[in-house]
């Protein structure tokens, strides 16, 4: 079950104060505005977040919303990227196999725990009809997301942790794509205890290894 940060607390306890008080800047309404949006959609669905709704919990109008967001789908969009940056902070330790485990299982933790899960397949499922969605839910969060990951993944390659000719974007479909394969094409169950084998089997492969681990 979703529950309120002591953030999210304070940015609606600032914007009631707020109200009446003349005009506040467009990065305060902004960040409102997403922070209202984030919680509606992982507290309700995608469905549920609608001008009306965001912009009433927000403080703000909806000729605001109209203004900087072309459509609902494409805030919710950018507003789960807000939500999920903190829970999802890519760790760099200098054990590759220890973060990328950690970076997994903060995912499905995410997903699992802290009510990601429906909001998630519903993006993703609208965005297959829903261009603008699409570009959003690409721009805002799937490629900076992999760029994390690949950003993480060269330091290994640039350490020797990694052979030469590893294909980093194939690394990443193979961790991440495993889960969102489970998650929207299988639709069976999993957990955080999947994580372990997917980062040996990206990292080392099926075949027998003759050497130490990376």
């Amino acid at each position: 079950m979703y529950k309120a940060s002591t953030s999210e607390v304070t940015v609606s306890q600032e914007t009631t104060a707020r109200r009446g008080r003349g005009r506040r800047p467009a990065a305060e309404v902004r960040a409102a505005v997403l922070a209202a949006a984030g919680r509606i959609l992982l507290r309700d669905g995608l469905q549920a977040v609608t001008f009306d709704r965001v912009a009433a919990e927000a403080g703000s109008s909806k000729t605001t919303l109209y203004k900087w967001w072309p459509s609902p789908g494409v805030l919710a969009a950018e507003a789960y990227f807000a939500e999920s940056r903190q829970a999802l902070e890519f760790p760099v330790t200098g054990d590759l196999r220890a973060d990328l485990i950690a970076q997994l299982n903060a995912f499905v933790r995410w997903l699992k725990k802290e009510g990601a899960e429906k909001p998630v397949s519903q993006l993703i499922g609208a965005a297959q009809l829903d261009p603008s969605l699409a570009q959003a839910w690409s721009e805002s969060y799937a490629l900076p997301r992999r760029e994390l990951a690949r950003q993480r993944l060269r330091v290994a390659l640039e350490q020797g942790r990694l052979r030469e000719d590893a294909d980093l974007d194939i690394i990443v479909d193979q961790l991440w794509g495993a889960l969102y394969h489970r998650l929207l094409v299988l639709r069976v169950p999993f957990d955080e205890s999947v994580v372990e084998r997917l980062v040996d089997q990206a990292l080392y492969g099926a075949a027998p290894r003759e050497d130490g681990r990376a």
